[in-house]
């Protein structure tokens, strides 16, 4: 099988988290190299027209997605599916929409909340022309709540860091810390109501006998006292030399008592991966209150494929190769396109 890896373009000023695409480019190439199948690697900006042409040439059975975003914007991410959709050039993951509709957290949101899955309330997205106040009474619940400030389409925990929170404060005051916090959020952002727990990661692969889910993973806050707020932000993900990056490892092993917990969070990722229609491969990311109620964060239609990333030590702990993985989803690609059923 002939394959182009596409990817978002990288520049020499690219930040850690966009750079980090070419880990990927590099896995999905070696698996390819592994499966016996000739790959390309082919990386894209804005100028779709070029792209459409390097495509032609190279006439790919299939296009292996690995774009993020296009002209360092995130909001574009789904740009991708929606232009190989419609040039009919089969490519791997999720679909055009499914990549919109989970990619935008507000959308996702709203996904979530109307199919019965939890998420937390927000408010927002800034900029905006409407008031976050919408009924009566939410200004006393606003100034109850702690926020947390995010972006709307920017992944990789961009922006996100605990001076994004805020407790005790008027539904304007979260509007003018939006305000910001915009630009460095990548020019949108919204209120999430911060909930104060466990984090989980629970990776999804789509096979020939439907979507299974990995084992799940904990984020671990090791060493956070009691005045240091528990986020996976930025620099945890991306600065090695951030205290935040050092001690927040993920564990797979559980006490007894979490199998009720992790069976619901595994119930609820597949939940969510029929709800937004994904293929291929997906990341959900949780909360766990104290109550042990479980709140999805997010639904990342095309989470990080590097070796040292959560995918890649849910497959491990799974005992399923790397590159089995990478076969399953050009097996699932391949059929959604038409392929040997």
């Amino acid at each position: 099988m002939r394959v182009t890896i596409l990817h978002n373009a990288i520049l020499d000023e690219s930040a850690p988290d966009e750079k980090d695409v070419l880990a990927q480019v590099a896995a999905i190439s070696d698996a390819l190299e592994h499966l016996g199948h000739d790959a390309v690697v082919l990386p894209c900006d804005l100028n779709l027209s070029a792209l459409k042409q390097r495509l032609s040439h190279a006439a790919p059975n299939m296009v292996f997605n690995l774009v993020e975003s296009l002209g360092q914007s995130g909001a574009l991410i789904h740009l991708v599916p929606f232009f190989l959709a419609a040039n009919h050039f089969p490519f791997t993951g999720a679909q055009a929409d499914a990549m919109m509709l989970s990619s935008n957290k507000i959308m996702a949101k709203t996904v979530m909340r109307a199919s019965g899955l939890p998420t937390p309330d927000w408010l927002g997205p800034y900029p905006a022309t409407e008031s976050p106040i919408q009924k009566p009474g939410i200004a006393q619940e606003i100034e109850a709540k702690t926020w947390i400030i995010k972006s709307v389409w920017e992944h990789a925990s961009i922006g996100l860091d605990e001076d994004g929170l805020l407790s005790g404060v008027s539904a304007d005051a979260v509007v003018a810390e939006m305000a910001t916090r915009a630009t460095d959020l990548g020019g949108a952002c919204f209120a999430e109501t911060f909930i104060e727990g466990r984090e989980f990661n629970l990776s999804v692969l789509d096979g020939p006998d439907g979507p299974v889910v990995l084992p799940p993973a904990e984020i671990q806050f090791m060493g956070y006292g009691p005045e240091k707020p528990r986020i996976v932000g930025y620099r945890a993900k991306w600065d090695s030399t951030a205290y935040e990056y050092s001690h927040t490892p993920r564990r797979f092993t559980f006490a007894p008592e979490d199998r009720p917990l992790l069976k619901t969070l595994a119930e609820k990722a597949l939940s969510a991966w029929h709800c937004f229609g994904l293929k291929g491969y997906a990341r959900v990311d949780f909360r766990v209150d104290s109550n042990r109620a479980p709140w999805i964060l997010e639904v990342n239609a095309n989470p990080c494929l590097s070796p040292d990333a959560g995918f890649a030590a849910a497959l491990a702990q799974a005992g399923i190769p790397f590159w089995a993985a990478v076969e399953r989803i050009l097996m699932v690609a391949d059929r959604e396109n038409g392929g040997p059923k």
